[in-house]
């Protein structure tokens, strides 16, 4: 079964004229767009030969793939609306794409304009690089939806794409921090260790017997490793993160009332929850309006992609 093309669509409150040209100027283009760290355009003999150009994308550790593209065409229409074609490839055999075509489309709509692309490519290794697209091609969806939320809050806000990707580098970081905490916290003292120390506190804050001071720090190791998963889940981080600014000063009061001792301990509760706490309000302004791919559409009109 052949894979559907890649779709994305998003509105922008803006001109054509602006849209096109934060699109269309390679210094800006590879401000915005994952997909490439660098375009060059090549000289052309005359304005109506196709604009041709050179790409880099980094993928890191020192790696990159370089490929070449062709903007074969230019179309205006009665509606107002704009067309750019695309065909593009690479020789690289560290890229799993061969070579690909698509557009760019710059429709006029209410408040703005609807800006939209949709492309498709052939993958090289034969069965293997099908097998892989499976993986690559999401992943290839979701960068061109991410860059287009980029693109449009570049053009609406004015902020810029470097703040944007660090705002959501930094949220992704402070998301995997916490999922480990949580995960950590819940698996390896509670279960894993039952560490005595654990079963000790919580004994003498709930008065409870070793036994069901046993089965309660094996209880709420589960709801650690249940809300490390919910980290990972939920999408708004910002409603996790002011729960937390809760939970960490809860957590050190209760640790502080069942053994004050514990205050005196390297790396002990207090400077942990408080770094932790201050982590929260820090991922708190950082996780405000943070770019998604989620706001693209990714379906065509009708269903087909």
């Amino acid at each position: 079964m052949k894979p559907k093309p890649i779709y994305v669509e998003i509105p922008i409150q803006a001109n054509i004229d602006e849209v096109w040209q934060m699109t269309q100027t390679p210094e800006l283009h590879e401000q915005w767009d994952l997909r490439f760290s660098s375009i060059t355009y090549l000289p052309k003999e005359s304005e109506a030969d196709p604009q041709e150009f050179l790409y880099e994308t980094k993928i890191g550790l020192g790696l990159k793939v370089a490929g070449w593209g062709k903007s074969i065409g230019t179309h205006h229409k009665k509606d107002g609306s704009k067309t750019s074609s695309l065909h593009f490839g690479t020789d690289q055999k560290i890229s799993p794409i061969r070579e690909g075509k698509g557009y760019w489309r710059y429709i006029p709509a209410d408040n703005g304009i609807i800006f939209l692309t949709q492309y498709d490519y052939e993958v090289r290794y034969g069965a293997l690089g099908r097998l892989m697209d499976l993986l690559f091609r999401p992943l290839m969806g979701w960068a061109t939806a991410l860059s287009f939320d980029v693109l449009k809050r570049w053009i609406e806000k004015g902020e810029s794409p470097r703040a944007q990707y660090i705002r959501f580098s930094s949220n992704i970081l402070i998301t995997m921090l916490f999922f480990f905490v949580w995960l950590y916290h819940g698996l390896v003292p509670k279960l894993i260790a039952r560490h005595p120390e654990e079963i000790s506190m919580l004994s003498q804050l709930a008065a409870f017997e070793r036994t069901a001071a046993e089965k309660a720090v094996s209880a709420v190791g589960i709801l650690e490793i249940l809300f490390a998963v919910v980290w990972l889940l939920y999408r708004k981080k910002r409603h996790l993160l002011r729960l937390q600014l809760l939970i960490f000063p809860i957590l050190t009061i209760s640790a502080l009332l069942a053994d004050p001792s514990i205050s005196l301990h390297p790396f002990n509760p207090v400077t942990l929850n408080a770094s932790l706490w201050v982590l929260s309000l820090l991922g708190l302004l950082l996780a405000k309006d943070v770019p998604t791919a989620a706001s693209c559409k990714r379906t065509r009109k009708g269903g087909a992609s």
